[in-house]
């Protein structure tokens, strides 16, 4: 027996905000989910979404709940018909206009998307949610299972950019970025990573910064930035130019995308998520006045790692999201072919070999999910806590959870490896079709492999998870 909700949901109107929703916040998500009592299936937008999303295992709020259905529902009627395409005109090498897109990251604007962690205040015009991480992780989720190449360019400009400016960000930064940020008119991107500063971002970052009169010349280059090609402010992490013998430090900068000296390189051609925007950035004597600084010029000029750190964590933490979603899809692509396809005369599913499969995957999912929202809850706690004290990111005596770094890199590590391995199945129970590109199995693959090296290598992340533990031990 089903059970059939229907709600009218608002993202800016789900009694979740810190302030009273003004008039132009009333945007619209129509949500439709049909649950089984036995937690067998949901749908979205007409049938357009078909999940086995198990939601008596999450732990969700009544709340956190509507939230999810609502960003679900918007995956389905907005994301997915328009996936194919995205990849489509991200893989195309003569054009790489991206422009169904920017189209989709316009439309999130208008749910409300871009700002969920952002406080609703005066200096982003009220578009800011005020949510949680959690809520957060259940946003790129939901966008993953449909598009997980547009749910990376969303996870790179609402968390590595607009997450970072929101912490970090002096009130006239945040008056001038945030709200084209959250409305659409802008994208956000991060830039920490070169060629020859991956793992050892910090150690062997060669992007240098000189301090001048009223500012900072800054020289080098960036890789594998996501958002590149496309976005128009960037969060900029680069080495300062210190005495011989004086302690290495850094500073962080925002730079424009119309800023003299800045240029980017070609988009790259990879190996999955095909429809994100992927570039290299070049910096040649880029003059940034001191106002360019992320934050206080004056306290956080030289503070570079330490801002970097503290979003590492919370960029772990969102990012699993997206391995949760194509775990998802490849789970519910399996679940749903092999059981239409008959062999031998019965359904392939009912197999015993192939049921043994759809249990790990089932419980791979499920423990996945589990682990990185129990995470999110824990980070959410601690941030709640400090904000009953009156402190942020930037206030002497903030604190972050104890088990925060190693567990927000745990989640991502645990996420990443199980949604390639699902992915894998999900190929394999699909037979001869999951290795042709009429089906989306192989995608699945692709896309899962980019949480492996993407914002931190699996083997770093098992490395910080280690380190940590023996700290525990000093």
């Amino acid at each position: 027996m089903l059970r059939t909700t229907q709600s009218r949901i608002s993202l800016s109107s789900l009694h979740l905000r810190h302030s009273t929703p003004r008039a132009h916040c009333y945007r619209r998500a129509y949500a439709t989910s049909y649950t089984s009592l036995s937690s067998r299936y949901e749908t979205y937008y007409g049938g357009s979404i078909k999940t086995f999303y198990n939601s008596t295992l999450t732990g969700l709020s009544p709340a956190e709940n509507e939230f999810r259905e609502a960003v679900w529902e918007f995956s389905a009627r907005v994301v997915k018909p328009k996936s194919e395409v995205i990849e489509r005109e991200g893989g195309d090498s003569e054009t790489h206009e991206y422009k169904t897109l920017i189209e989709v990251h316009k439309e999130m604007a208008e749910m409300g998307l871009h700002g969920v962690t952002v406080p609703t205040e005066d200096l982003t015009s009220s578009l800011g949610l005020g949510l949680s991480y959690t809520h957060h992780l259940l946003a790129m989720e939901a966008i993953s299972y449909s598009s997980a190449s547009l749910a990376l360019s969303y996870g790179a400009h609402s968390n590595l950019c607009v997450n970072q400016l929101s912490r970090w960000g002096s009130d006239d930064q945040r008056a001038q970025w945030i709200p084209g940020l959250l409305d659409g008119t802008y994208i956000g991107a991060l830039a920490m990573s070169e060629t020859g500063a991956g793992s050892d971002v910090l150690g062997s970052m060669m992007t240098v910064t000189k301090k001048v009169d009223d500012g900072y010349v800054l020289n080098g280059n960036k890789f594998w930035i996501t958002n590149g090609p496309k976005a128009d402010v960037f969060v900029v992490y680069a080495r300062d130019v210190v005495e011989p013998g004086a302690k290495q430090t850094y500073t962080t900068f925002l730079v424009p995308r119309t800023t003299p000296g800045f240029s980017t390189g070609k988009p790259l051609d990879k190996f999955g998520m095909r429809g994100s925007p992927t570039c290299e950035l070049i910096f040649e004597d880029v003059f940034l006045p001191s106002t360019s600084v992320l934050g206080d010029p004056v306290s956080l000029q030289g503070k570079g790692a330490k801002i970097l750190m503290s979003g590492l964590d919370l960029e772990r933490l969102v990012l699993s999201g997206g391995p949760l979603g194509i775990m998802q899809a490849a789970y519910d692509t399996a679940v749903d072919y092999v059981h239409q396809r008959e062999q031998f005369g019965v359904r392939v599913g009912t197999i015993g070999s192939m049921q043994a499969k759809l249990a790990e995957m089932y419980t791979k999912v499920n423990t996945a999910r589990t682990f990185v929202y129990a995470v999110a809850r824990a980070v959410d706690y601690h941030n709640a806590e400090a904000q009953k004290q009156g402190l942020g990111p930037k206030d002497k005596g903030y604190t972050y959870p104890p088990f925060q770094r190693r567990d927000c890199a745990a989640a991502i590590m645990y996420a990443t490896d199980k949604a390639i391995e699902v992915a894998m199945e999900c190929m394999q129970c699909l037979g001869g079709n999951g290795y042709i590109n009429d089906y989306p199995a192989a995608r699945y693959l692709a896309d899962a492999r980019l949480y492996a090296v993407g914002a931190g290598t699996q083997e770093v992340r098992r490395w910080l998870i280690g380190r940590e533990v023996n700290s525990d031990f000093e």
